[in-house]
């Protein structure tokens, strides 16, 4: 039996530290506002684990936290100001922003709240209007 592959990632100063195991239940980009907001960006790219996947292996005396909502609970280093990661209870998973995973060969496989994009990417990928259903989204898919 093989290990589970490894993942390793920081803050922008290093004092938050952490790892993914395994392999991401989803990649993608996401297009919504609130993540637009947050990365002060047109999208932001994700990788989402499984909560028992993902472990703040230093510095999670670091990590300031803010709920705009209770599906997402954002975290950052309150030294550095670095983006970690996204709690998403309802969805049960953790977005682990993929640009902190150096090492994991980041292969997007959808773009979520497509509609709301202020960017579009025409890279042949299926754009979800919302989530897809398996997350408790409509599933429903939008034009390029």
């Amino acid at each position: 039996m093989s290990a589970q592959p490894e993942y390793r990632g920081r803050c922008f100063c290093g004092a938050v530290e952490v790892v993914a195991r395994g392999e991401p239940a989803a990649m993608g980009y996401c297009h919504c506002e609130s993540c637009r907001h947050w990365s002060a960006g047109p999208v932001n790219a994700f990788t989402l684990w499984p909560p028992e996947a993902v472990e703040v292996v230093r510095g999670e005396e670091h990590l300031a936290k803010y709920s705009q909502s209770p599906r997402s609970s954002r975290q950052w280093c309150e030294h550095c100001g670095g983006h970690v990661l996204t709690d998403h209870p309802e969805m049960g998973l953790v977005d682990v922003y993929a640009a902190l995973l150096p090492e994991l060969d980041f292969r997007p496989a959808l773009h979520v709240h497509y509609q709301e994009s202020v960017l579009r990417i025409p890279d042949g990928l299926p754009k979800q209007r919302d989530v897809p259903a398996e997350l408790g989204g409509s599933g429903e898919l939008v034009e390029e």
